[in-house]
């Protein structure tokens, strides 16, 4: 069990004249490291959720916590520093180059030029942008995609200790979005950052989020793993939120070792994924295989499981929820 980042406890938000509530008594722990997605529709209260982390918006009644200190001691600016922020609109500054875009808190923050030279350079790459090509130009130079990545670099460039999301994706074609996507799990999996990303998409939020949280009338529906969510969803908000999700996205969604059963006897040339593979995946191997099974191992090559097509069937179908 890590650290706690970011703790809601009994938050509230009420914007003034408004005699409903943005958020109401949202009690959340947001462990260091974790990816959590904030999944809902307009006027669910996610984004007023995410906003009151960075203190863009501030809470009505109850506390936020930062690695244990209230927020509301923590100066403000200096706090904000240690948060990286994106936002679908990206902002990057038009008459900047994409170096000095990305170098912006650093500069302000006194880094030398060497170290800020470097940093660029690392984010550019971590990005999968070449800085020989990128860093000397400007946005208008850059597609829609290739600006997003550069607002994640920016926003990653003082190494914050959180990633504030707000649909960063949302502007974007659907292809591109599917490329970003895919990059951001693979800089997530190499740096274990702690990042909320809200999204309205039912398939991104399960897609990225190692948990997600469900919210509907500024209040957290559910707050689980996203095969949690599929396999028990909380209510009936819930489940028709899900039943909406259709088997494909179930599929991509679950993952081998939430079906698997225990693998009995030795087994030798069966073919092998791993835990973590998606039974989409799964499925796959099975239509381009003959055997009957697949075998589930761990990180280290440990067999933990198997799968069969009967056992993937079962599961699909038992867990695919129907519309209330």
């Amino acid at each position: 069990m890590g650290r706690t980042a970011i703790e809601f406890q009994q938050v509230s938000k009420q914007y003034p004249n408004s005699p409903q509530y943005a958020v109401k008594e949202v009690s959340v722990s947001i462990e260091e490291g974790s990816f959590v997605t904030i999944l809902g529709t307009s006027g669910s209260g996610k984004t007023t959720f995410l906003k009151m982390v960075n203190r863009l918006y501030e809470p009505t009644a109850g506390r936020i916590l930062f690695f244990g200190e209230s927020i509301q001691n923590l100066n403000a600016e200096e706090y904000r520093r240690k948060i990286g922020y994106v936002i679908q609109q990206i902002g990057l500054f038009p008459h900047m180059t994409i170096e000095d875009n990305i170098a912006t808190i650093p500069n302000v923050l006194n880094w030398d030029k060497q170290k800020i030279a470097g940093r660029v350079e690392e984010l550019l790459e971590l990005v999968g942008l070449s800085p020989q090509e990128y860093r000397k130009r400007y946005p208008r130079q850059l597609s829609g995609g290739q600006q997003q990545r550069v607002g994640l670099a920016r926003a990653m460039a003082a190494d914050p200790a959180i990633m504030l999301m707000d649909e960063p994706f949302g502007a974007i074609d659907a292809i591109t979005r599917q490329t970003l996507q895919e990059e951001l799990l693979h800089i997530q999996k190499k740096l274990h950052k702690t990042i909320l990303f809200v999204t309205h998409d039912i398939g991104e939020a399960f897609k990225l989020g190692d948990q997600v949280i469900i919210m509907h009338n500024g209040e957290i529906q559910q707050f689980a793993t996203p095969c949690q969510i599929m396999l028990q969803p909380a209510n009936d908000y819930v489940a028709r939120l899900v039943a909406t999700e259709d088997t494909l996205q179930h599929l991509k969604v679950l993952t081998a070792a939430s079906v698997m059963s225990a693998a009995d006897s030795p087994h030798t040339g069966a073919g092998r994924v791993k835990s973590d593979a998606s039974l989409y995946s799964v499925l796959t191997f099975l239509l381009e295989s003959p055997q009957e099974y697949v075998l589930v191992e761990d990180d280290l090559g440990h067999i933990v499981g198997k799968i069969t097509w009967d056992e993937l069937k079962l599961k699909n179908k038992r867990h695919t929820p129907v519309s209330a």
